[in-house]
């Protein structure tokens, strides 16, 4: 009988769902990014492809043609909002972040960490959305098209649809 009675418990433990968990962001509350991130199970995880910037001047060329960091980084972020939002989530459920920086023509050829961290922070860790994902920043060699400084990548977990 008890055998039976453990066995009970260890399936309704099983078969119910974590969501009385919530995802879990670890690290420096004065950070910019979360150094940890813990999704519990039964989450959704979204992952959305590498975006890059629109064009903001269509006569123009090279980075003149897409703004500078701080700009590209506003408008992929944005577009990254739009692509969460097709799937019924948002920034708030972002838990991953890779940041792909071309080096700066106007910086010597190194990556405008601080244009990135400007457009970035008008998005995670504010008082509208709170939340901040893990994240890398690599400065990488060039991006598909002249001009773009800027390609971002995300994962986002939310609680399933019912």
């Amino acid at each position: 009988m008890k055998r039976l009675a453990l066995a009970l418990v260890a399936t309704a433990a099983i078969s119910t769902p974590a969501l009385a968990q919530e995802i879990v962001r670890g690290g420096d509350p004065k950070s910019a990014i979360a150094s940890v991130v813990t999704v519990p199970a039964g989450y959704d995880t979204i992952y959305v492809s590498g975006m890059t910037p629109p064009v903001v001047d269509a006569n123009a060329t090279g980075v003149a043609k897409f703004g500078d960091t701080k700009t590209q980084t506003i408008g992929v972020i944005k577009r990254l909002e739009d692509a969460l939002k097709s799937q019924g989530a948002s920034l708030s459920d972002v838990v991953m972040m890779r940041v792909l920086l071309v080096g700066d023509p106007a910086k010597d050829g190194k990556m405008d960490f601080a244009g990135m961290m400007e457009g970035y922070k008008t998005f995670f860790g504010t008082a509208e959305q709170p939340n901040k994902p893990s994240r890398i920043t690599s400065q990488v060699t060039a991006l598909v098209a002249d001009g773009m400084l800027v390609e971002i990548e995300v994962q986002a977990a939310r609680k399933p649809k019912k």
